[in-house]
């Protein structure tokens, strides 16, 4: 029911077709809703419900697009590379344990790896083993990537903005801010091993939401 491309990190990035998604969440294609079982089962979206579900998956889907072609053109980073910083910019030594940055940039670990290379190599940040059982590895901005991401935030601010923020009333954004959070927590519900992050959500990184913290 959606067509794929590649995005900038060589990973299938689903793009939904409106017509045939739409027939489909309505329960409209192929007679779905005359069909007997599970699929009659099913709560099909209603006009309005459709619609907004239509409505956000422009956010979910252009909107990153978006914030990624301009991070790169403006700053040789791919956005994900650019959270990745932004995250470690703001610990108080810029380290933190890999585990733990793959669930603040909601990531997989072999994801996170990869990235995490690519910018090591550049020079960006640095990982080191942790002494004792298991294999633990934290991530350490450099001081190069920290200029690095300084250097790109206003950049992504100013896209924030004119790509979302300034074009939505108070109320708009109080209700997108809901939304986002409700959202959060029903997927939360379907990750047991999120359970600690949902119930103390960490602080959104300063440098991401546009505040530029003093370099120590």
């Amino acid at each position: 029911m959606a067509s794929t491309a590649d995005d900038t990190n060589g990973r299938r990035r689903r793009h939904p077709r409106t017509g045939s998604e739409a027939a489909a969440l309505a329960g409209e294609s192929s007679g779905l809703r005359k069909s007997t079982g599970p699929v009659a089962e099913t709560r099909w979206l209603n006009a309005d419900e459709l619609a907004a579900w239509l409505a956000n998956s422009a956010i979910m889907i252009s909107l990153p697009a978006a914030l990624d072609a301009r991070m790169q053109r403006e700053a040789q980073l791919t956005f994900f590379e650019y959270m990745v910083l932004s995250v470690l910019s703001e610990q108080p030594d810029r380290t933190m344990q890999m585990s733990a940055l793959a669930v603040r940039t909601a990531a997989s670990l072999s994801r996170l790896s990869h990235v995490v290379g690519r910018l090591e190599k550049r020079g960006l940040l640095a990982r080191k083993r942790i002494p004792g059982s298991g294999r633990r590895t934290t991530a350490t901005l450099t001081e190069s990537g920290y200029e690095v991401v300084v250097a790109a935030a206003p950049g992504h601010v100013a896209a924030v903005r004119e790509y979302l923020i300034d074009d939505l009333e108070p109320h708009e954004l109080a209700a997108l801010r809901r939304i986002g959070a409700a959202v959060d927590a029903a997927i939360k519900r379907e990750q047991p091993d999120a359970s600690s992050a949902a119930s103390s959500p960490p602080e959104a990184p300063t440098i991401h939401s546009g505040r530029r913290r003093t370099a120590d």
